[in-house]
């Protein structure tokens, strides 16, 4: 298995992305730290997982608070004995029908896609130093990489951000055996959260303009991810991985 003897602590994984990778990790060997602001989603995921004889727990974590952080990574050590793979995939994003200059809605999206990323190396860099290495993947966006007219500019700042905060600590931590790749999912599935694609008409357009003609599947991002968070990934830092079907191609 490809993640065997390994612990993964992946945020938002209630559902979607998140939830995905929490299973595709499971079935790979990996204990795992299902951690969400949605208790009761994040728990049936954690069963699901302990029920096909998988070893996993759910931890309550708003991403943008530092001591739930905090205690999210303590949780995660008194459990498992240690913390060899982050996954940072919580995320909010906001609808280009908000005013540009929102100032509440720009500190959301900056808290949670940005900051939460920031936190979540903040407390797991130092566990993995000490231990001799581990891997980090950051769910960013391809609105990261480039302007998207049909979400707030805020989401895409932050999504920057996380693109390149994900550059400047593989950089830092190369050294350390900490390998930190970014991620960036094209057109996907609606989620909740999400005012940027549930829209049928901003859908059909983006769709117009992704080469394999279709919306990309939860799956294909998380085995993804489980590419870069194994072994199998040991020469790769500090790289950003597109998976939108052709999208920034064109």
């Amino acid at each position: 298995m490809r993640l065997e003897n390994k612990v993964a602590l992946i945020t938002g994984a209630a559902s979607g992305m998140g939830a995905s990778m929490a299973r595709i990790f499971a079935r790979e060997g990996a204990k795992v730290v299902v951690a969400d602001v949605l208790e009761e989603e994040g728990r049936g995921v954690a069963a699901e997982i302990t029920q096909a004889n998988g070893a996993a727990i759910f931890r309550r974590l708003d991403v943008s608070n530092e001591m739930e952080w905090k205690a999210a990574v303590d949780a995660t050590l008194a459990e498992f004995k240690q913390l060899d793979i982050l996954v940072n995939d919580a995320g909010l994003s906001g609808s280009a029908v908000e005013d540009l200059f929102d100032t509440a809605a720009w500190d959301r999206l900056m808290a949670v896609n940005a900051r939460g990323v920031f936190l979540g190396m903040k407390f797991a860099i130092p566990i993995m130093k000490a231990a001799g290495g581990g891997a980090i993947v950051n769910i960013s966006s391809i609105s990261g990489i480039t302007g998207q007219h049909h979400v707030h500019v805020g989401y895409n700042a932050s999504k920057g951000a996380v693109r390149t905060l994900t550059k400047a600590a593989a950089v830092q931590h190369g050294r350390d055996n900490i390998r930190i790749n970014s991620v960036h999912p094209g057109l996907m599935p609606p989620m909740r959260s999400s005012g940027r694609t549930a829209d049928p008409s901003i859908r059909t357009e983006m769709l117009k303009q992704v080469p394999m003609g279709r919306a990309g599947r939860v799956e294909e991002v998380a085995n993804a991810v489980l590419f870069l968070a194994s072994d199998e990934a040991s020469y790769i830092t500090g790289a950003e991985l597109w998976i939108d079907g052709g999208y920034l191609a064109t």
